[in-house]
């Protein structure tokens, strides 16, 4: 079954997720392989990645990396990527793989 898979950036700078840049995929095949394809992609997607907006709070100061953490620990953070979800017209709980950029040094896991 073909899936749309996504290659999601945090940019961070100081600390501080100030936004995010998504590229789409359509693939098929096992999860542990499209996986695989998303972080071999990671590094070549991230030039021409589509730019979104970064979550901030009412005092319009963005997210710290640390509680993006915290949020991603507890399986939060697709909350925080549902302008992205929309754009791309993905299904619920998307295949996504997320890749800390920060202070423009691609943090590869």
């Amino acid at each position: 079954m073909i899936e749309k898979i996504l290659n999601i950036y945090l940019i961070i700078e100081n600390g501080l997720v100030i936004q995010f840049k998504a590229k789409a995929y359509e693939r098929s095949g096992e999860d542990e392989n499209k996986i695989e394809f998303l972080k071999a992609r990671a590094k070549l997607d991230f030039t021409d990645a589509d730019l979104f907006d970064a979550p901030y709070n009412d005092k319009g100061e963005f997210m710290s990396y640390r509680k993006f953490s915290k949020l991603e620990r507890r399986g939060m953070q697709f909350k925080l990527f549902e302008e992205i979800f929309s754009y791309y017209e993905v299904p619920e709980n998307p295949l996504i793989c997320v890749t800390p950029i920060e202070d423009g040094n691609i943090i590869a896991h």
